[in-house]
């Protein structure tokens, strides 16, 4: 069952700058959320941002549905989002939400969760969601040096954690598939992917060949968020698909990786 979409003006309760290109915002609502999941999206609307004209996808980083927040991770690349890592406490901000479908249960208790760079936005939330189910989460993320590592710590509260960077400062040296883990023989029920597309179709492949099944999670350029402009299609098995409708979200399988 689908939930409702709604519309609503929520509260800045924290803006936290992790480094010079990364920043969570904290979003919190007077009155109870809807349902959310791990792997759907928000849309926000950027106010005072001359250049900045359609809203602006952001995947639930985390879910405090005690407190009625939600965090959103963003990566400083434009105007738009330079605009709202400036926001303070105490603003508001008109939201769309909950976007998209979700990430699935997995078929078993052992999962490996891989993101890369800013594409472990949507894996945080799925850690914890994981494992308050009682399923072994082991996350592997790759990045470009140590000092672009951020919130090891809490992707450390939902299992173990690994770590590539490309000068080998921290963890393994190199790109998160040429990570022992996929040479060690250890079986996993499910692998849950998001980052960027390169890294997400060689992560596929390695699935494949193991037999081991996979979601991933396309970040494709979206406009209105609801599956009207149809600027977010991808190909798929059965056709081209609304990655903000129907995704974004996506079986390896019925993405023909």
């Amino acid at each position: 069952m689908s939930v409702k979409k709604v519309l609503h003006d929520l509260v800045v309760a924290k803006n936290i700058h992790l480094n010079n290109r990364h920043f969570i915002l904290e979003l919190q609502a007077p009155e109870p959320l809807p349902g959310l999941l791990p792997g759907q999206f928000v849309q926000l609307l950027v106010n005072d941002s001359p250049s900045t004209f359609l809203r602006r996808p952001f995947s639930i980083h985390a879910f405090d549905e005690v407190n009625n927040a939600f965090r959103l991770l963003i990566q400083i690349k434009g105007e738009g989002t330079r605009h709202l890592s400036h926001l303070k406490v105490g603003e508001k901000l008109n939201v769309m939400y909950p976007l998209g479908n979700s990430f699935s249960r997995p078929p078993g208790k052992e999962v490996l969760l891989v993101g890369g760079g800013c594409g472990v936005a949507p894996l945080l939330f799925l850690g914890k969601w994981l494992k308050e189910q009682d399923v072994n989460v082991t996350l592997l993320t790759g990045w470009k040096r140590k000092e672009d590592i951020f919130e090891k710590e809490a992707y450390q509260q939902c299992g173990e954690v690994l770590i590539t960077t490309e000068d080998g400062s921290e963890g393994e040296p190199g790109m998160v598939t040429g990570h022992s883990i996929f040479k060690s023989g250890r079986n996993f029920d499910r692998i849950y992917c998001c980052g960027p597309d390169r890294m997400m179709k060689a992560v596929a492949h390695i699935a494949t060949r193991r037999g081991i099944d996979c979601e991933v999670s396309l970040e494709n350029t979206m406009a209105c968020g609801f599956g009207v402009c149809l600027c977010c299609i991808t190909p798929t098995n059965h056709g081209n698909q609304r990655v903000c409708m129907e995704g974004p979200v996506f079986s390896i399988k019925e993405l023909g990786w």
